[in-house]
């Protein structure tokens, strides 16, 4: 990846539905040129895809919290394969440090929330959790 390609990916970060024509003449270079670096990017897996990023307005009513979990060794392919099927758990990341795993989950309603932390710990191979409730947005400049 070069200049040109973060600056693709950092205007396409602020508006997906950019179009070629419009990136061209933003980077002052050919259609052409933008059309084949996308190509490349998909290609090589640098972009996965293109979608929307919710705004405040669409997650209200969501209570968002974290969860980090402390698993007993080995037991991290079978509580994978559990977390996956819960479906307010949004994103799961692996950690390097005093917890195992760092969770994203969203429900509906503090008692919706409050069954899917228990049954997250009732998992076999579940050390401790701690979970924080995500009050306020502060920044967001994820992609």
């Amino acid at each position: 990846m070069d200049d040109l390609d973060r600056h693709i990916l950092r205007l396409l970060g602020g508006d997906a539905r950019m179009s070629v024509a419009t990136l061209a003449r933003r980077l002052k270079v050919a259609r052409s040129t933008i059309q084949a670096r996308l190509e490349r990017m998909e290609t090589t897996g640098v972009i996965a895809g293109y979608t929307i990023k919710l705004g405040e307005a669409a997650r209200q009513g969501r209570i968002r919290a974290t969860v980090m979990l402390q698993i007993e060794p080995r037991a991290q392919p079978a509580i994978l394969t559990r977390l996956k099927t819960i479906a307010e758990v949004e994103r799961i990341h692996s950690t390097s440090g005093r917890v195992d795993l760092l969770l994203q989950l969203a429900a509906g309603s503090t008692a919706e929330l409050d069954a899917v932390l228990d049954q997250i710990g009732a998992m076999a191979g579940v050390k401790s959790s701690e979970s924080l409730i995500h009050l306020s947005t502060k920044m967001d400049r994820a992609v």
